[in-house]
């Protein structure tokens, strides 16, 4: 019996949209290979924000379903060749320090810093400090835990 096919929604940055059938047992670079030929190298596909990196995962892993919207992004330039070397990574945008998976750890650690001062130097911190101090506790526990809640 023949697999049946789906239809997926590539979305591109400009907002237009192009309509792929796949297979569900397909590979991201069988798809890749398929609608954007000579340029699978400077495709990247993004579904449910995540980067779809690994070109041998079927989409059947993905959870990728009819009507599923994979953002399209291709780059202008073609990607320069792999750094030789042991901890070399093949692609330079990885390879870089993301400052932003930092700042919950960084923010953390100020409040950690902030209340240990408040605790240890009490006569320093006046009742409107302290309340300022526990509303941006509380605000920042909020907020991180509504971002982080997967």
């Amino acid at each position: 019996p023949a697999e049946p096919t789906i239809v997926l929604r590539l979305k591109f940055l400009n907002d237009t949209e192009r309509l792929a059938r796949v297979h569900p047992g397909d590979t991201v670079g069988a798809l890749k290979r398929a609608y954007f030929p000579g340029q699978e190298q400077q495709v990247r596909l993004i579904y449910q924000g995540q980067l779809l990196r690994d070109d041998s995962q079927s989409l059947t892993s993905l959870h990728l379903t009819h009507n599923s919207v994979l953002h399209c992004h291709i780059s202008q330039h073609s990607p320069s060749p792999a750094p030789a070397g042991p901890h070399a990574s093949a692609d330079p945008v990885h390879a870089a320090l993301n400052v932003g998976s930092l700042m919950l750890p960084l923010f953390v650690l100020m409040l950690a810093v902030l209340w240990y001062f408040q605790l240890q130097y009490r006569h320093v911190f006046t009742a409107t400090a302290t309340t300022f101090l526990a509303g941006l506790t509380l605000l920042f526990s909020f907020m991180a835990f509504t971002m982080y809640r997967r």
